[in-house]
């Protein structure tokens, strides 16, 4: 049913009228110094692309990279976190595969199900959709500060909670309004994922940069330019098929290629549903914002104001 065409978040095969099968894979270096709060960050970004297509998690196999000197309670730790992580999700870790590596790298291969009527793509926004976030950004930015020891406890703390909160509650409450595209925000950022969406759907995603939530810290990291290599990739592939109004600030522009780990669901639907669901997730604690409306394509995919 869904391939790699529209660069969509995971790939989906029919097993019969009632049963489609999600399968997604995704792997990652550590991005904070404690292996259990790492593994269990590598699972929930692993899990959220799962619940970005409209499914539900229910098999994880661990991939898991580290060199032979790694202690052991640090491997131990890394998979209970992402043990524990997939059972949060109501999956179970099926088995896996390891490789000696120089540098560790942890994630997950994961199975989930939906009906194939359920499934979500990135490319199907239509005109007149307000589009909704269901996390802050910030966390490269955060990470690549948290290195430099530039982080309060508080800030890092908040990033962490962020990024180690499954999107689970955020689909559940989704599932019960008429979506008509849905992504998760990780390593493309922001943009990246916008774009994604409007190039696949021929349509204007115009993003509201002011509405877009931030982490606590990230702006004042962005703006002492703790920005990670990837915000840089992410802009150098943007900066032509994206249009930015000049009035934007330099570290909410930045935050904006920021790429993101384990971020939260990019939700397009019609406007009088959007704000019903917007509600819904507020009441369920998520920190939803309205991040923009899709338009008629006009000049450019991605309109930033």
């Amino acid at each position: 049913m869904v391939g790699f065409e529209t660069s969509d978040d995971a790939a989906v095969y029919k097993i019969d009228e009632r049963t489609a099968m999600i399968q997604t894979v995704d792997i990652f270096p550590p991005v904070v110094d404690d292996p259990y709060q790492y593994g269990q960050i590598a699972a929930a970004n692993s899990l959220s692309d799962v619940y970005a297509m409209g499914g539900t998690p229910k098999l994880a196999l661990n991939v898991f990279c580290f060199p032979e000197d790694l202690p052991k309670e640090t491997v131990q730790a890394i998979l209970q976190g992402g043990y524990e992580k997939v059972a949060e999700a109501g999956a179970v870790i099926a088995g896996g595969h390891t490789i000696k590596d120089p540098e560790p790298k942890y994630g997950l291969s994961v199975t989930g199900f939906a009906a194939p009527e359920e499934i979500l793509l990135n490319s199907r926004m239509q005109p007149g959709d307000i589009v909704l976030l269901t996390k802050k950004i910030g966390t490269g930015v955060l990470t690549t500060a948290a290195k430099g020891g530039l982080l309060s406890k508080q800030d890092y703390n908040m990033m962490i909670h962020s990024m180690i909160r499954l999107n689970r509650k955020a689909a559940e409450v989704m599932k019960r309004f008429p979506v008509n595209s849905c992504t998760d925000v990780t390593g493309f950022g922001l943009l990246g994922h916008a774009f994604e969406m409007a190039v696949g759907s021929a349509c204007t995603f115009c993003l509201d940069a002011q509405e877009v939530p931030v982490l606590s810290g990230a702006k004042e990291m962005a703006e002492l330019g703790m920005i990670p290599a990837g915000a840089y990739r992410n802009r150098e592939y943007l900066e032509e098929v994206i249009c930015i109004t000049d009035s934007l600030e330099a570290s909410v522009e930045d935050l904006l290629f920021d790429p993101q780990t384990a971020g939260g669901l990019l939700i397009s639907l019609p406007e009088k549903d959007g704000l019903h669901l917007f509600t819904e997730l507020r009441d369920a604690g998520e920190d939803v914002a309205m991040a923009g409306w899709v338009d008629e394509f006009h000049d450019y995919s991605v309109f930033v104001k």
